[in-house]
């Protein structure tokens, strides 16, 4: 499956964080090899940490960090540099499909109780055999008993889907108990895997326009967007210009 038996890590810096250029297959390998903690980064993220201490570090100290927003690609652009995207929910899907070849057991965290029940309910049947060592709704009080399942578990890939910082605080918090583990921050994928939500029609995908059809679909996701990816570019604009 793979082909080095050590991987160098390649990034570039965009707003003080350090994001990685790895193809997916590279990513993939990089990750399944190191474990840890891995960030899915779009711009909203970025901008949040500018006033978010925490979230700055969390992100810096990342086993992994992806550029999964087209705007994260961009804005390396306007830098003169180059990453390829990856969508931060295809880099997940193809982690479960990895750990369940190698017969690794998994475990998803977050969403309600519905959406996480059909979520493992269909990978399962998309993947024959899955091993779903755990599985807990985003609904809980006390985060260190999810911990302590989760460390009984002995889940080699963890997802975890509490939207974003709360999803990057809670594996930072736990990454260090579970070194041989990999730990991926994945939104609302668990929506899609679950089919509560239609993923965007493959053109918008390849032309990195999800959040687009997303907003049309949810109109409510218009005041997330604007003005962070207005003012992201501006701020990259800025850093260009004043390097």
């Amino acid at each position: 499956m793979f082909y080095n038996n050590y991987m160098e890590r390649r990034t570039e810096r965009l707003q003080d964080l350090e994001i990685d250029t790895f193809s997916l297959e590279e990513a993939l390998e990089y990750a399944y090899k190191t474990r840890g903690q891995v960030v899915t980064l779009n711009p909203e993220m970025v901008m949040n940490s500018r006033d978010n201490a925490s979230l700055k570090n969390i992100i810096q100290s990342a086993d992994l960090v992806i550029p999964d927003g087209v705007g994260i690609e961009i804005g390396l652009k306007i830098l003169g540099k180059k990453a390829r995207r990856i969508a931060g929910i295809e880099f997940a899907y193809a982690c479960i499909a990895m750990f369940n070849e190698l017969k690794l057991p998994i475990a998803l965290v977050g969403a309600s109780q519905e959406v996480n029940e059909l979520a493992v309910a269909e990978l399962k049947k998309k993947f024959a055999g899955l091993n779903v060592a755990y599985s807990h709704n985003g609904f809980f009080k006390d985060e260190t008993l999810i911990f302590e399942d989760l460390k009984k578990s002995d889940a080699e890939l963890v997802l975890v889907a509490l939207g974003s910082p709360k999803q990057e605080e809670f594996i930072y918090k736990l990454k260090k108990d579970m070194p041989n583990t990999l730990f991926i921050g994945v939104g609302g994928s668990f929506d899609v895997w679950s089919n509560k939500v239609e993923r965007a029609p493959e053109f918008y995908q390849k032309a990195g326009l999800e959040w687009l059809y997303r907003t049309v679909k949810e109109p409510a996701r218009f005041r997330r967007i604007f003005p962070t990816l207005p003012l992201f570019v501006l701020r990259v604009l800025k850093e260009r210009i004043c390097k």
